[in-house]
């Protein structure tokens, strides 16, 4: 029987439910009662968790945390911190407060430029679509102006607007390429309304508008995070071999992409968890901090490391364009809160803080792996997680601890572990 269903956008909510518990879950029963248990009690606070996007049958939770003890440009935060992996949280903290009697975190705003552009096809001599762009470059600006009015008051706009050539790439392929600033909005509305704007004033009959759209590649809002300190403070016992054995992370993973995806991913938790605990676009994040890390051809480190003058230095350099007004920063309750939180930052400041967050993270993974393993921690965590997943008891649970003490977590050892106290 087909399980194709036409106008279920009209469906009530409780109607989507009952379709999609009838036709795709054993127990029809169990899924109404686990997707019943994430729905906010708060109707009105619901309603706008419903808004947020299409066809909402519940909520979908993930475990919200704070990371104490950051000193970034001599100011203290807690970060806010939205993930399901287990050691994040506690090794950002553990990080945070490492630094923080050495001179904490620095971290400065490069640019805040974004970008977006206006696709066409023109198959015409380029001679004569560059001087029908600088007649119409005027009239573009123009067409924008009741859009990018109050932007401008806040002292943003638009930058630059450039015809750019890229028929070497692809035959007639031509772009208007814009630069922005949002100031403390993230901007991807403004931005996409304005491109859409241009388009319409720029087309003509022989040139064909493939798309207006935003870059999510933004090598030009940039921000930069670092620490340093005397080598001997950073290991209780041989700081030269620890700062050693840290360059040497960093430089495996700039020459050997396998390395830096995964050493790139560990900046990530930091960076998504404060990105989404902020309410801002984790997937454009995403896809810009990775096109920048292959920035040069190959894909490489996010983060850097030196050695000098006997001074440890280990820094980031990461694009993110963030917003803090707008969006679901301003209408998510939790978004809210972890602003307050961090002192309702700019846009800027936002910036600096996740850079940060990615740093720390990175610092993190890098000082497990080249001393204890990244096991060790990261197992103590994994462990509650199996022994949630096993329904033991409180009991049970320090009772399995105690005897896999030492020991490689395995989910067949905790659950023989298991089976031997319960029989």
């Amino acid at each position: 029987m087909s399980k194709l269903i036409s106008g279920f956008s009209k469906l009530s909510k409780n109607e989507k439910i009952d379709w999609l518990a009838n036709n795709f879950t054993l127990s029809p029963t169990e899924t109404k009662n686990v997707l019943a248990q994430y729905v906010n009690n708060d109707e009105q606070l619901q309603q706008l968790h419903d808004d947020f996007i299409e066809n909402t049958i519940s909520n979908y939770y993930m475990p919200y945390g704070i990371a104490p003890n950051f000193i970034i440009n001599d100011k203290n935060y807690t970060i806010p911190m939205a993930i399901e992996e287990s050691s994040v949280v506690a090794a950002a903290s553990l990080v945070a407060k490492f630094w923080s009697d050495k001179g904490g975190f620095t971290a400065e705003v490069i640019d805040t430029q974004k970008v977006g552009q206006v696709h066409f096809m023109y198959e015409g001599d380029f001679e004569t679509l560059q001087d029908y762009f600088k007649v119409k470059k005027e009239r573009l600006l123009q067409a924008t102006d009741a859009i990018t009015k109050n932007m401008r008051k806040r002292g943003g706009g638009i930058l630059t607007v450039e015809l750019r050539d890229k028929t070497e790439e692809l035959a007639n392929y031509y772009q208007i390429h814009v630069t922005f600033e949002t100031k403390d909005s993230m901007g991807a509305n403004f931005i996409n309304s304005c491109l859409e704007a241009i388009a319409k004033e720029f087309k003509k009959e022989d040139i064909e508008i493939v798309m207006s759209i935003l870059s999510n590649y933004v090598p030009q809002c940039v921000v930069k995070a670092s620490v340093c300190c005397e080598v001997e403070k950073l290991h209780p016992t041989d700081g030269a071999l620890f700062a050693k054995k840290m360059q040497q992370a960093v430089a495996i993973a700039n020459v050997e992409p396998h390395r830096a995806v995964t050493h790139n991913k560990g900046v990530m938790n930091g960076i998504d968890a404060v990105v989404i605990a902020t309410g801002n676009d984790f997937r454009a994040v995403e896809a810009g901090v990775h096109a920048y890390a292959a920035k040069t051809g190959n894909y490489k480190s996010l983060t850097s490391c030196s050695i000098e003058n006997g001074m440890f230095t280990f820094s980031i350099e990461v694009p993110l364009a963030l917003g803090t007004v707008g969006g679901l920063t301003s209408t998510h309750p939790l978004s809210k809160l972890s602003l307050e939180i961090l002192d309702n930052p700019s846009a800027k400041e936002l910036m600096q803080i996740i850079a940060v967050a990615g740093l720390a993270q990175n610092y993190a993974a890098l000082r497990a792996l080249t001393t204890t393993g990244i096991q060790e921690g990261h197992m103590k965590m994994h462990l509650v997680n199996i022994l949630n997943q096993l329904e033991a008891n409180q009991q049970e649970k320090e009772w399995v601890t105690q005897q896999l003490k030492g020991q490689v977590v395995s989910y067949s050892g905790v659950a023989d572990a298991l089976q031997k106290i319960r029989a």
